[in-house]
């Protein structure tokens, strides 16, 4: 039977159940965490990750975080980032997270928004986030992990030292399954990142419908993410949900590349990758992938873009590994809709994950027919409570418990999605709407494509399709392989749908969390692509 809201008791704080439960059940003894720094590695117990939360919760306290005060984290992958963030919630603070590779601006930015009394930092973060506070808004306290005392200012605190003299018994904060716990922030790829506001209850429902109701999640599950924790689909498969049936989760500092991929899979043998399309597609043209085994892995999940039917069934000829993806979303906390083990159609979302019901419209909330392109309306107990500080577009995208996603899809008769795009990206072509991804997917079936990216541009006050390719090793940009590809187009899609301008480039930009950064695309001089 499916989970629901009124199952959880009405006093639920998301740390006492995913971590201070296995200690109750006897599972203190059992590795939470396994940390790789460039080949140091080093496992973390239930029982040693709940004594350093409970020490970091009390330093948090001392410093005047109070409930539902926000604490942001700008962090590296490792134990402290996971204690600190579930010390957070412990406290019935509310955590936020932000990637450690933004620039001063960006980091000024989340200062402000967040209004964060108390930011937890490293070294990777700590001069870029000092720029960022005089600038503007900055913190009361900057909490410093693997600080150098001598270097700190007046303002900043070495965690290490602090967390040494706090006790490692601190009860849980009596929150309700209704208070606020999570910012998740958008990603930014369409305007400024606005954060999400979840209570305690979203996690255990996400955890229930999609962790355990569609991976089948087990004790006996070791998880690697590819993305980093800063991004909830990352941190919630690695570090949330196998703490709830007493799995572990890899973590790591540092930059994903398809070698450090390769070397935490054939070190630790996880069962479930943590995957994006992008890392996917470098994995597979790796010039070391006919050589790798990962039949360890009994399944690879795939988010944060739609993965293209192509690239799954490369993955599935070069490793044999079975893909999941899915689709989900800040707004609704995770993956709502998503392939099945044993049951995946490459190209395809998957189907409704249980607990949730989802609609195809018009974008008035009117369904259309199996068939049709229509927008994507989701329903159900994870949907967040709105965005924070902003009234209008939380209006306009929250219904209730149903939000209004703005993602184009297409429903079959066996009650499969497949992506079409967002619907802010459509483009209106001689009077007809052009969906950019059904271009995009078309040119991925072309034998010199590797990735491409496909924008409007005006030409004479028209709008046109653009795509940005970027070729396959060894294949050299040339007027001759743009014709082609025009030509490809052409003769598979309705004719006002094939791109007039066809622009080379090295590489797609992306957002930090891997999507494609269409506006930047969009924004580029002319000169840009090669």
């Amino acid at each position: 039977m499916v989970t629901r809201e009124e199952d959880i008791p009405r006093l639920f704080n998301v740390t006492n159940w995913f971590l201070d439960r296995n200690l109750e059940e006897g599972r203190g003894a059992a590795t939470a965490l396994v940390t790789d720094d460039d080949g140091h590695v080093r496992r973390t117990s239930y029982a040693d990750l709940a004594a350093l939360t409970n020490r970091i919760g009390h330093v948090l306290r001392d410093l005047g975080v109070r409930r539902e005060d926000r604490v942001l984290l700008a962090l590296s992958d490792g134990v402290e980032f996971v204690a600190t963030w579930f010390a957070v919630l412990k406290i019935g603070a509310v955590a936020a997270e932000v990637y450690t590779y933004l620039h001063p601006g960006d980091y000024a930015y989340y200062l402000d928004y967040t209004g964060a009394e108390v930011v937890v930092v490293d070294p990777v973060t700590l001069d870029r986030v000092r720029e960022a506070a005089r600038g503007g808004r900055g913190p009361r306290h900057l909490l410093v992990v693997n600080a150098r005392p001598e270097d700190l200012l007046a303002h900043e605190h070495d965690l290490t030292a602090l967390v040494a003299a706090a006790p490692a018994e601190l009860d849980p904060a009596p929150t309700s399954r209704d208070d606020v716990a999570i910012w998740k922030f958008t990603t930014g790829s369409t305007g400024a990142p606005k954060a999400c506001v979840h209570p305690h209850r979203t996690p255990r429902l996400s955890f229930e419908w999609y962790a355990r109701g569609v991976l089948g999640m087990t004790a006996d599950d070791l998880v690697l993410p590819v993305p980093k924790l800063f991004f909830g689909y990352a941190r919630d498969l690695a570090a949330l949900f196998p703490f709830g049936v007493g799995g572990a989760g890899v973590v790591f500092p540092g930059r994903s590349t398809p070698e450090r991929i390769f070397e935490l899979l054939d070190r630790h043998r996880p069962t479930i990758l943590v995957n994006v399309p992008t890392m996917m597609n470098a994995m597979v043209t790796h010039p070391s992938a006919a050589e790798r085994d990962l039949r360890h892995l009994r399944v690879c999940t795939s988010a944060g873009e739609a993965l293209p039917g192509e690239l799954h069934r490369r993955w599935l000829a070069t490793f044999g590994v079975e893909v999941l993806d899915g689709i989900g979303s800040s707004e609704a906390y995770h993956i709502y809709v998503s392939n099945r083990p044993g049951d995946a159609r490459p190209g395809s979302l998957g189907r409704v994950v249980p607990g949730y019901r989802v609609e195809v419209t018009d974008g008035e909330g009117r369904p259309v027919p199996d068939g049709e392109v229509g927008v994507l309306e989701v329903t159900g107990g994870t949907v967040a409570l709105g965005y924070w500080d902003a009234p209008e577009k939380t209006a306009a995208t929250f219904h209730g418990a149903t939000v209004r996603s703005g993602d184009l899809v297409v429903r079959d008769p066996d009650g499969f999605l497949w992506y079409r795009g967002r619907a802010d990206d459509l483009l209106k072509v001689g009077g007809v709407w052009v969906a950019p991804r059904e271009v995009e997917d078309c040119l991925l079936d072309h034998p010199d494509v590797l990735e491409c990216a496909v924008t409007g541009y005006e030409e004479d006050g028209l709008v046109r399709p653009r795509a940005h390719v970027v070729p396959r090793p060894g294949v050299a940009p040339s007027p001759e392989l743009a014709e082609a590809l025009q030509r490809f187009t052409r003769t598979r899609l309705s004719p006002h749908k094939y791109p007039r301008d066809v622009r080379f480039v090295a590489a797609l930009p992306r957002t930090a969390s891997g999507k494609i950064d269409r506006r930047a695309l969009r924004e580029r001089p002319d000169g840009e692509d090669r």
